[in-house]
């Protein structure tokens, strides 16, 4: 493909396959097809054929900036340069010319304006062939006019004859009848464009290649007691491999023998190295440290995480937003338009002035001018660009589309557990009862809730350390439990069920510390033996540090933020206020959290939902635009169109932030796009601008839309 017209054409003639349906992307080169039974990729391959392209099953590497004969665009714009710089110096500096120089000219051109435009006329011939026109049609004609004018000047017209020399023919003033050096200049500045776009183009598409080579190549995987070297595409789930100090983790699995540090930092962009033992996950592609590991592998291939980024980030730059589309239908009419127009500004000058040159200098000029390059660039090289530089922050953007959605949100619900808060359990404070040790309470508290799962248990268990060993442990459901430590009953639950069931009364001390932490949302337990109540232990869900820095953001950037929890209400508000949210719904079920999305919506707000569990998958689904927690539930990132890797709060600001600046980015291209075209062609047809003024603009407003695309490279986080 040479310029959006192909990329249009090609989408039109995959999609009138029965059943399918097709999005081609310019920018990368690639057709997203979706096939119905019957239809095969090879039906879908012969059919770009059958238009007039190649097509094949798209490779991690790019294909660089070779043209369809497999030259260099790199080659041909520095031999065109080089042929064609005499030229322009000939025609246009009289001290230079001498008897004979258009026939020196002439021979330099030739190659120029045949090889070096060679791209161009092989594109037209082959959309000529199947009925189209493209921009590549209008760089041929206004290439071939120019040299076919300039050679019947030479052979048929007195130029040759007498030797006459050509003036300058800059804006509005008309030389003779050569043009020589608008055959020769005009291809090499539109060579030059092309070049930098792929450049360009190749840049952006770099942590896409990078990503996909971040994974380890071969694994040392232990089958039948055996340890042997085998390519990471050969390991099956549950297959164990081992991990020596610096290798790369061959998939995700979970840790099974050994303790190290991981680097996860390729993945995550986290500095610090995560401590894992036995029963921890880890992730492919990620960097062990100092131990050996064991690890079974639990998702492998097109499973793992890396490569479920890799495929959001290449389904996010495959994808049109909606302003993309307007573009398209405006650019499928726009080059028929303009070979009209250029044949009207040529029988206009004939008709009213008589003036063959400056007609001619007029239709030409209109040709080259509009070619439509910038507007097909406009939107695929800043999806390509945000896209990029989000996945570098751990934003995955599932669909362009997620770019409009973005732009008007009003409203933010947040889940509590997992999203503001970390999603686990840990003790706040222990208060003792006077005479007592907190330190000994907690400890004979952890013996008895050792056995247990309850993430409270667990919190309990990791706040002591190292614990005794309990025995007869008893749990009464909801209530509490009860083990023998050290030759005492210890009991660990609910002030009324230590009243009720033992008899044990709570101290006024410790009435107090026990209000004080349900009054912070905290869920508090007394800790008793020997029929005394010896400590009150407060355990919760601790906030993200985060999380009020990214409520302020979101509020700076016009979000009101509300939070929505199925815990209870003195919970939910004491996070709130912990973090700055006014707004609070509590106790709600998942079907609930749907009804509050719909119900913001129904009040006009735009909604975005931001959450990590299954029980917030249907409101992801429901909301104007989903967030996902990168370190939640599978099914919540599913229903969602941005996932933040890094599973922080944060990370949601920075994406309504980064797409709200790249949909802006799109705009301001297609903006300068259409405002180029729209003032450039009706000067061309006046005849204020010459081809070769005509066809350095067009150039440039290509390289123009893609290194303002590239801008967002640049985007940071506080932005």
């Amino acid at each position: 493909m040479t310029c959006s017209s192909c990329a249009n054409r090609i989408e039109r003639k995959l999609s009138k396959l029965t059943g399918a349906e097709a999005s081609v992307n310019y920018a990368t080169e690639v057709a997203r097809v979706t096939l119905p039974d019957g239809v095969t990729i090879a039906d879908a391959i012969r059919t770009v054929e059958q238009t007039g392209y190649t097509a094949a099953v798209p490779e991690l590497e790019a294909a660089g900036d070779r043209d369809a004969s497999g030259t260099s665009l790199t080659t041909r714009l520095t031999a065109s340069a080089i042929l064609g710089a005499p030229v322009l110096l000939l025609s246009m500096v009289p001290l230079l010319q001498f008897p004979g120089w258009q026939w020196v000219a002439l021979a330099l051109t030739l190659p120029v304006a045949t090889w070096g435009a060679w791209p161009f006329h092989r594109a037209a011939a082959v959309n000529l062939r199947h009925g189209a026109a493209t921009m590549d049609t209008l760089v041929s004609l206004g290439v071939i006019a120019a040299l076919g004018w300039s050679l019947w000047a030479l052979i048929l017209g007195d130029a040759g004859r007498i030797g006459m020399h050509m003036e300058m023919r800059w804006f509005g003033s008309h030389g003779d009848e050569l043009y020589l050096e608008v055959a020769a200049i005009v291809t090499v500045f539109l060579l030059a464009g092309r070049t930098i776009e792929h450049r360009t183009k190749r840049s952006s598409q770099q942590a896409m290649r990078s990503l996909a080579r971040l994974g380890a190549k071969e694994a040392s995987v232990i089958r039948d007691g055996l340890e042997t070297r085998i390519p990471v595409g050969d390991l099956v789930v549950g297959d164990r491999f081992r991990v020596v100090p610096g290798e790369k983790v061959a998939a995700d699995g979970v840790v099974v023998e050994g303790a190290s540090a991981i680097d996860a930092s390729l993945l995550t962009g986290e500095s610090l190295p995560v401590e894992v033992t036995p029963g921890s996950e880890v992730v492919g592609a990620t960097i062990n440290g100092h131990g050996m590991l064991v690890v079974e592998a639990t998702r492998v291939g097109a499973d793992t995480e890396l490569s479920r980024i890799a495929a959001l980030l290449e389904r996010a730059q495959d994808g049109k937003a909606d302003v993309q589309r307007i573009a398209d239908r405006v650019s499928q009419f726009f080059v028929p338009t303009v070979l009209v127009l250029s044949l009207l500004s040529l029988i206009g000058w004939l008709v009213l002035t008589g003036d063959v040159t400056a007609a001619f200098t007029a239709a030409v000029a209109t040709l080259i001018i509009a070619c439509p390059c910038a507007l097909g660039l406009a939107t695929p090289t800043a999806l390509l660009a945000g896209t990029t530089r989000g996945a570098e922050l751990g934003i995955l953007i599932r669909d362009a589309r997620v770019l409009e959605s973005s732009r008007g949100i009003t409203t933010m619900l947040v889940d509590k557990t997992g999203t503001v808060t970390e999603g686990r359990m840990s003790v706040e404070s222990v208060t003792a009862a006077t005479g007592e040790d907190a330190d000994e309470a907690l400890r004979s508290a952890a013996a008895v809730e050792r056995a247990s799962e309850h993430p409270i248990a667990r919190a309990i268990v990791a706040a002591a350390g190292e614990t005794r060993v309990a025995t007869d442990v008893r749990a009464a459901q909801g209530a509490g439990v009860v083990g023998m430590v050290d030759g005492r009953a210890v009991q660990v639950g609910k002030p009324a069920w230590l009243a009720d069931d033992w008899g044990v009364t709570m101290p006024p001390e410790l009435a107090a510390a026990f209000e004080a932490a349900e009054a912070k949302g905290a869920t508090a337990l007394a800790i008793a033996w020997d029929g005394t109540m010896r400590a009150v232990v407060a355990v919760r869900d601790t906030v993200k540090p985060s999380s009020r820095a990214a409520v302020e953001r979101l509020a700076g950037l016009g979000i009101d933020v509300m939070l929505l929890t199925g815990d209870h209400e003195r919970a939910a508000r004491a996070v709130a206020d912990e973090v700055g949210i006014e707004r609070v719904l509590a106790g709600v079920s998942p079907a609930q959290k749907v009804d509050a999305v719909r119900a913001e919506q129904a009040g006009g707000a735009k909604v975005a939902m931001a959450g990590d569990g299954v029980n917030d998958a249907a409101a992801l689904a429901a909301a104007d635009l989903g967030l996902a927690m990168g370190t939640g539930t599978d099914a919540a990132q599913q229903a969602a169109d941005i996932t933040l890797v890094h599973g922080d709060l944060a990370g949601a600001a920075d994406a309504v932030a980064l797409a709200r600046r790249t949909l802006r980015t799109i705009r301001g291209n297609l903006f300068w796009a259409f405002a180029y075209n729209v003032l450039a062609i009706p000067l061309a047809m006046a005849g204020l601008l010459n081809p070769l003024i005509a066809g350095a603009a067009m150039a440039f407003s290509s390289v123009f839309v893609v290194l303002h695309s590239l801008t967002l490279r640049r985007f940071r986080p506080t932005a």
